[in-house]
């Protein structure tokens, strides 16, 4: 689960944007790096608006099986990342659905079996992460 919440980050999600732009997919890497960060942004914004506390045990210590982004909980943000450039690519791509639709949904598994997030948080991010897709996606047509 470790390796596989690292593709929910920021080397990997905005690298298969710049990866898209340099192998001649320049308006679908364009848009994935445009779901991404559009989702990015909202879910920066709730951190610290919402300023939920990371899962932790009854004396209040983090459980997290992984170092700490920051110490707000919902939403996910990688979630929200995997979820913005698996769905952008998934409309772009409909053969790819099968591929990339499951990496990020054990990416969004991932936080909460790390004990980074709570079940909440990663539906949150997963929401974010579609609706960045989504708004990229016609945006850029």
């Amino acid at each position: 689960m470790r390796w596989i919440t690292h593709l929910g980050g920021a080397r990997v999600t905005l690298g298969v944007g710049l990866t898209l732009i340099v192998l001649g997919e320049p308006q679908l890497g364009f848009a994935t790096l445009c779901a991404n960060a559009g989702s990015h942004l909202l879910v920066q914004v709730l951190k610290r608006a919402v300023a939920r506390a990371r899962p932790c045990d009854a004396m209040g210590r983090p459980l997290a099986l992984v170092d700490l982004p920051d110490p707000h909980s919902f939403p996910s943000g990688h979630a929200a990342a995997a979820t913005a450039v698996a769905v952008t690519v998934a409309l772009a791509h409909p053969l790819l659905s099968p591929l990339v639709l499951p990496l990020a949904a054990m990416v969004a598994y991932s936080r909460v079996a790390l004990r980074v997030h709570h079940v909440s948080d990663v539906l949150a991010g997963v929401i974010l992460g579609m609706g960045g897709a989504i708004g990229a996606t016609h945006l850029l047509r």
